[in-house]
């Protein structure tokens, strides 16, 4: 999972912008940049102001990360229980198909794992999921729990 270091212009459903299909003005585009900074960085305290004034809690950018998933991929557990509690789905997958609770366990982020699964997030969703992901890195102690979480 990579993330680029110049956000292009946020998209989707949890994107800013003006009706009817315009392009989100300069000042939005810079708005949701430094808002992906900001989940990058574990800003948990930024992100949920910004959230509880009204920015969607499942912005994504334009590879379709959202801001849960920067904070999970970059070890932030905190940040992601935040958004999680303000609506941010933890089992919306980007544009390839990658979870969050995925890229956590590819980064090994064991309190993101814990934040994510109590959030709801699914260790079957994405491709590969995180069941995958364990099992590819030999993880057998969480492949066996995400196994468990099947019955």
């Amino acid at each position: 999972m990579t993330t680029p270091a110049h956000e292009p212009a946020p998209q989707g459903p949890g994107a800013p912008g003006p009706a009817g299909g315009e392009a989100p003005s300069e000042e939005l585009q810079e708005l949701a940049a430094a808002l992906f900074d900001a989940a990058r960085a574990g800003q948990a305290d930024v992100l949920e102001a910004y959230v509880r004034a009204g920015a969607p809690a499942d912005l994504a950018n334009g590879s379709g990360d959202t801001l849960l998933m920067l904070a999970a991929y970059h070890g932030h557990a905190d940040a992601v229980a935040r958004l999680a509690a303000l609506g941010a789905d933890p089992n919306r997958v980007n544009d390839r198909g990658q979870s969050p609770l995925a890229g956590a366990v590819f980064k090994g982020e064991a309190e993101v794992i814990e934040a994510l699964l109590a959030a709801g997030a699914d260790p079957r969703h994405g491709t590969p999921s995180a069941l995958d992901t364990a099992r590819m890195f030999q993880n057998a102690e969480l492949a066996a729990r995400f196994q468990a979480s099947e019955a």
